[in-house]
């Protein structure tokens, strides 16, 4: 699907992590290849590291508005979600 067609979600998450906060971007229908792309992009725009698992972002580090911004520029739609 196109980006213009997908929303993406925005959560802060840091259970299971020993207290650190990542920052996971849920809810985008793309092929693994791209979802890595993204990522990469993503962690070059935050200064800070990531993977790519289970079919969703995680970026290290409260990073939500610039994620935000970057993914807004790339042409999908936005909800920042959880605390």
């Amino acid at each position: 699907m196109p980006p213009q067609q997908q929303t993406a979600y925005l959560h802060r998450e840091s259970g299971g992590r020993g207290g650190k906060v990542v920052s996971v971007v849920k809810n985008l229908v793309l092929t693994e290849e791209d979802l890595k792309t993204l990522a990469k992009k993503l962690k070059q725009e935050c200064g800070t590291g990531g993977t790519v698992k289970d079919g969703m972002i995680e970026i290290q580090g409260e990073h939500r508005q610039r994620m935000a911004d970057v993914l807004t520029k790339l042409g999908y739609k936005v909800k920042i979600a959880g605390g």
